[in-house]
């Protein structure tokens, strides 16, 4: 039979097309352009226009509520601590009092009603017409008479706190810049009257932007001045320091409000623009911040990272390195993260893969 032999013909007939397949072309060598990085200092100083604002602003209101019928300041002027500033309606809170003050009375009448019954009963107690018991209830009268004369004395007290409290004085010196009621207006206890600047320390209040707001930190220096010569004993620069770095964004502008604390400059006017120079520093110590300035076209997304691509000439090939970004400005970005003398690729990111062979491209690298 011939057909085993037919059989074995086919498949070596198979075996031989198998071997004779070409294998899978190897992957392209991509040529990319490549950065030799080197370490960016940071300017020594950032500058922003401010406001000047007093380091410490109270918005003082009542303590009761009531119809508003005097107030005897407007904005733009200096107070002095104990100042008389409003006026409430003392009307109702003056007959509040007058019956609280009948009521003491009444309650001290009876208290000495009963102190006088008392001391009868302990004159028939000598004689042996009352019993003990009989003398206790009747002190226990005059306990509870003199409890209730206290109450009505401390009511009579709280009544007339109120009444004082229809005067609104100010708390200390100071300058009012708003206020927020109008004569007739009836104001809720607690709602806030005007707005007191008080006197003594100045601080200017500057907006960082977001890209620059991590350079920032508190207790760093700065240097304030005022924008033009207005009415003040100097027009500066005096020492500063940065208090308070805002948390969050404002919703509207994206930037950061930063309050920086003036040492001196007490008589600066309120409300006057400032310019404000802060030291770029890492930790406030005085070292200059240091960082890699490279392309955004360098930048990739690795997760939730920002991430590079290194040059790696041992093997030819591209590893990811993470970088964390320190400031942006237009189509250039300062990172951290990298090593001076690095290779980095410097365009086309996106089409790279972890390990892939890469080439140097023909033109000259970026340096």
């Amino acid at each position: 039979m011939k057909t085993p032999h037919f059989v074995l013909i086919v498949t070596a007939g198979c075996l031989l097309a198998a071997c004779s397949r070409p294998e899978p072309p190897p992957e392209p060598v991509r040529a990319v352009k490549l950065l030799t990085v080197q370490p960016a200092v940071l300017s020594g100083a950032s500058e922003y226009a401010g406001e000047v604002r007093a380091r410490v602003e109270s918005q003082p209101g009542f303590r009761v509520g009531g119809q508003l019928v005097e107030r005897l300041v407007e904005p733009g002027q200096s107070v002095r601590r104990g100042q008389l500033l409003a006026r409430l309606d003392p009307r109702d809170y003056a007959l509040a009092a007058e019956a609280v003050q009948a009521q003491v009375q009444a309650a001290a009448t009876q208290r000495d009603l009963v102190a006088a019954e008392l001391r009868r009963f302990q004159d028939l107690r000598r004689q042996g017409f009352v019993s003990d018991a009989e003398i206790e209830r009747r002190q226990a009268s005059l306990d509870a008479a003199e409890a209730t004369l206290r109450q009505a004395r401390a009511q009579l007290a709280v009544q007339g706190n109120q009444a004082d409290y229809t005067r609104l004085v100010a708390d200390a010196d100071g300058l009012v810049t708003a206020v927020n009621a109008e004569v007739g207006q009836v104001i809720a206890a607690g709602a806030p009257v005007l707005r007191l600047a008080h006197a003594g320390a100045r601080e200017v209040w500057i907006s960082v932007p977001e890209d620059r707001v991590a350079m920032v930190r508190p207790g760093m220096a700065a240097e304030v001045r005022l924008w033009s010569g207005v009415a003040a004993a100097a027009d500066g620069p005096w020492p500063a320091r940065v208090r308070e770095v805002a948390g969050s964004a404002d919703r509207t502008t994206r930037t950061f409000l930063v309050k920086l604390s003036m040492e001196g400059g007490a008589d600066a006017p309120l409300g006057a623009t400032a310019y404000a120079r802060i030291a770029s520093t890492v930790s406030g110590q005085g070292h200059l911040a240091q960082g890699i300035r490279l392309p955004s076209s360098a930048l990739r997304r690795s997760g939730e990272t920002t991430a590079v691509w290194v040059f790696d000439a041992a093997s030819q090939t591209v590893l990811t390195r993470p970088v964390q970004v320190i400031t942006a400005d237009g189509n250039e970005v300062v990172v951290a993260g990298l090593e001076p003398g690095q290779q980095v690729v410097a365009a086309g990111v996106h089409v790279l893969s972890e390990g892939q062979r890469v080439t140097r491209f023909a033109g000259r690298d970026i340096e």
